[in-house]
């Protein structure tokens, strides 16, 4: 086992992944820009080095400076959490140069499963089902082709893209080329990568995606699945674990993800994304090669650590568990609080958190960076929390999120906790009616 990792993140995964190796006995060393040096995370490793000023550019995603932070403090491995440079395959092989362990796939996976066009020749390969969609575009002529070849609307997406950057639906040839122009722009800035593909758009599918570990050599197990279907402008807001569908679409969508991992001797934890349809099809969207910021919903149900098992297996064990060790027990629920107005689309509020109280309680979970006093600063993602409910049921757990949420006090800073609990309190959610564009059409939002 490692005895020392360099944890190449901010916020409330860094301080995840801080915990998860103190309780295997390995000593952390975290990474800050200038607007992070009071955070969290910094207080609570056992080492901190300051990589640069607040842009992450600057900072986080500065691949030299993250390298010579590890080296210096004589790290053996790097954990990249998510964001930033987490499915970066240029940061992991400069990680392998400098003899340093990257927690995560190899290089060469990241490459192939990472980039979106390429991940759907893999799919097509393993057996997985796919949406109608093209290889990558070489420009909006051939976009235009393929649309007017599956029929509108389309959706344009970004190759290397990630977190709703370089998505737009297409409803008519009419607005393709000013769609096509926007999207390859926004993921240019975004990933430094322009390419696009096309998908067929499926009206009102649930989004699910299936929690995979692998051991490197093929060896793959599944950790059930998640629904991510509750987005606004395709970013989650709401999980849930485990999905509401029938058993044995959960078994088939499961099957499917974990031959596609095992096809490409998939190492460390990912998460292969699919599209439910209202008949029950499903079909291969993206595969993720990190940890996702909602795998505490799989962990409430199997009452497994996910990132502990990373570090297990970077550190060369094997699987800890098989198939048959992983069950799920009730149902659980994460919301992301956000520094965000809700009332006013959602706009950024930076500031200082004056007050804050999370919540308590049977079978509640809460992963924070957050404390009175903190400042929460403008250059980054506004994730300050995530809550987790877990209870036996459904219903019961929609209840203790609710109650959960009330007794949740952050001053200073407007937040989203108003919009979860118009979520949880709306019908059509409580009944299960669920679909990728719920909160547009039932909240108006």
């Amino acid at each position: 086992m490692f005895k020392k990792i360099l944890v190449a993140n901010r916020g409330e995964i860094a301080l995840r992944i801080i915990r998860a190796a103190r309780e295997l006995g390995i000593r952390t060393v975290a990474v800050y820009s200038e607007a992070d040096e009071a955070s969290l995370p910094v207080l609570v490793a056992d080492e901190a080095v300051c990589i640069g000023p607040p842009a992450a550019n600057g900072s986080y995603l500065h691949v030299r400076n993250l390298l010579s932070a590890a080296l210096v403090s004589g790290c053996e491995a790097v954990h990249p959490g998510y964001g930033f440079l987490s499915e970066n395959a240029e940061f992991a092989r400069k990680c392998e140069e400098h003899n340093l362990v990257f927690i995560g796939p190899r290089p060469e996976t990241i490459e192939k499963i990472g980039d979106k066009a390429s991940a759907r020749l893999l799919a097509r390969e393993a057996g997985v089902p796919l949406t109608p969609g093209s290889d990558a575009l070489d420009g909006v002529d051939a976009a235009r082709s393929f649309a007017e070849k599956v029929g509108y609307p389309v959706m344009l997406k970004a190759s290397a893209g990630g977190g709703g950057r370089g998505m737009r639906v297409v409803h008519t040839p009419d607005d393709l080329e000013r769609q096509f122009v926007n999207a390859s722009e926004e993921a240019r800035s975004a990933f430094g990568n322009p390419e696009m593909y096309l998908e067929k758009y499926l009206e009102e599918p649930k989004h699910v995606e299936i929690q995979v570990m692998g051991d490197g050599q093929g060896g793959v197990v599944h950790y059930y699945d998640r629904d991510c279907s509750i987005q606004r402008r395709y970013q989650k807001v709401l999980e849930e674990a485990p999905s509401i569908l029938p058993d044995d679409l959960r078994t088939r969508i499961a099957a499917s993800a974990v031959g596609l991992a095992a096809s490409i001797n998939y190492r460390g934890a990912g998460t292969v994304e699919f599209l439910v349809d209202k008949h029950g099809d499903f079909y291969f969207s993206e595969m993720n090669t990190r940890i996702q910021v909602e795998h505490p919903a799989t962990e409430m149900v199997t009452r497994k650590d996910l990132v502990a098992e990373q570090i297990r297996i970077a550190a060369g064990e094997p699987l800890s568990c098989s198939q048959a060790d992983i069950v799920i027990d009730g149902h659980a629920i994460e919301v992301r609080i956000n520094a965000e107005d809700p009332e006013h689309n959602f706009r950024p509020t930076a500031g200082v958190i004056t007050d804050v109280h999370w919540p308590g309680g049977p079978g509640i979970r809460v992963d924070s960076h957050v404390y009175a006093g903190y400042r929460v600063p403008p250059n980054y993602d506004s994730l300050l929390a995530k809550i987790i409910a877990w209870a036996p049921t459904r219903s019961e757990a929609i209840e203790r999120m609710s109650r959960a949420l009330r007794e949740t006090v952050i001053e200073g800073v407007a937040t989203t906790v108003p919009f979860h609990l118009e979520v949880l309190g709306n019908g059509f959610y409580r009944k299960g009616d669920v679909y990728t564009n719920f909160i547009a059409r039932r909240l108006g939002r």
